[in-house]
């Protein structure tokens, strides 16, 4: 079916998201992940999907730790600040402990696993499903997906910017991999046990000289602010409001397909590791299986210099399913829309793609902004006044094309 209409009106489509996003942070509570704002947004965008058509609609609700995320940066700094003093005495005991920091760290933020959950707070979090059936047999489906919750606020990146913040985690890294070198040196040089205090030393003098990298160690306690939410306009209620925009946009124009159905998936909690998506995928692991079925995750819609289809996710360790990928690729292209071929770096986190790739749905992951922090992200910036409607529109009108064509396949 053509859609060139839906397209031509991208404009319009836009200002309707940055709307319904301002009336969202405007009138609910913060929505950090697994709060009463998050489930607030949730419900709201139900009732909205419902109200565009959907006929098929899910609340669901999930267990989670959210301070976790983030709070392995307190075993990490903590095993690596009583590494230094150890290192004087039993130099084994600060290799083990370096080496469990890390451990923590590669586990609980370079993969998002469940390390450390136990050791915060329970909440719970909210997911939204809205399916909007098609006339006759289904033969195709494409979900369009989002995260509503917002992060914590990165206090370095708003007062310093996306360098400052950066270098500082690497300082710390850098420290923390000083001290191991040193202590291996020293288990090689005097053995497992008991190591004598001897000032003259040159590894006591080495030692004294990586003290300079405390003070930035101690300032990563302070990386987040857990008592401020930022609102997350961009990041990311663009994300959400991509698909709901284009239900809103077939509904306007009376269009229903013969056998595609399109839908919505919000899954909450992002920011705290993919807790939603993750859930979500626990949840509906043998649903959405009967037909061929493309997810799209969008994630911080922002500037059309870097809209981009991303290849690999998770710090760039989970591939993205080449084809559906692809296909954002080619309709952006096809639009003259400029669309870059990248992935989520290392260091660079995830989106909820990476979710639904691990579960073996086909899904790709769409981005809108530098990978080099901006001084939006994860601070108070991230404002309804500080979102960019071309942004929006050009990802909107690749969508649109997307569907377009997914809906062809349909009828071949």
């Amino acid at each position: 079916m053509n859609l060139q209409k839906l397209i031509d009106k991208k404009d319009n489509a836009a200002q309707y998201m940055i709307d319904e996003i301002t009336y969202i942070i405007k009138n609910f509570e913060k929505r950090g992940p697994g709060s009463k704002g998050e489930r607030q947004s949730c419900e709201y965008m139900a009732e909205t999907l419902k109200n565009l058509g959907c006929d098929r609609i899910q609340i669901e609700s999930f267990k989670e730790n959210p301070g976790s995320f983030f709070g392995w940066i307190y075993f990490t700094i903590t095993f690596a600040l009583l590494a230094i003093p150890m290192f004087f005495f039993f130099p084994l005991a600060s290799v083990l402990l370096v080496i469990a920091g890390f451990t923590i760290m590669f586990l609980q933020f370079g993969m998002y696993k469940k390390v450390v959950d136990r050791f915060f707070p329970e909440m719970t979090g909210t997911n939204v499903t809205a399916i909007k059936s098609c006339k006759g047999e289904v033969k195709r489906r494409i979900l369009f997906n989002g995260h509503p919750d917002a992060c914590w606020e990165w206090p370095v990146n708003y007062r310093f910017g996306g360098v400052a913040f950066e270098m500082h985690s690497v300082i710390c890294v850098l420290g923390a991999v000083y001290y191991l070198i040193l202590s291996v040196i020293k288990l090689i040089k005097y053995g497992f046990g008991y190591v004598p205090f001897d000032i003259k030393e040159p590894l006591f003098i080495a030692s004294l000289v990586g003290l300079v990298f405390v003070p930035f160690m101690l300032g990563l306690y302070k990386m987040w602010d857990k008592k401020r939410v930022v609102d997350g306009a961009n990041d990311n209620l663009s994300g959400c409001y991509m698909g709901i925009a284009i239900l809103k946009a077939l509904q306007d124009e009376g269009i229903e397909f013969e056998n595609t159905e399109v839908g919505v998936v919000i899954t909450g909690s992002e920011e705290a590791g993919l807790r939603g998506s993750k859930a979500w995928c626990e949840a509906h692991k043998d649903e959405f299986r009967d037909v061929p079925t493309f997810f799209y995750s969008y994630d911080t819609i922002h500037d059309p210099k870097y809209l981009m289809a991303n290849y690999r996710d998770l710090n760039a360790t989970v591939k993205s399913d080449k084809e559906v990928t692809d296909l954002f690729m080619e309709c952006a292209d096809e639009l003259g829309i400029k669309c870059l071929k990248g992935m989520v770096p290392p260091l660079g986190g995830a989106t909820d793609n990476a979710a639904f790739t691990q579960a073996g749905f086909r899904s790709a992951g769409i981005t809108g902004l530098n990978h080099a922090l901006e001084d939006y992200y994860h601070t108070r910036r991230d404002t309804y006044d500080n979102m960019n409607a071309e942004g929006l529109a050009d990802c909107y009108a690749v969508s649109v094309k997307v569907l377009e064509k997914f809906d062809e396949g349909a009828k071949q």
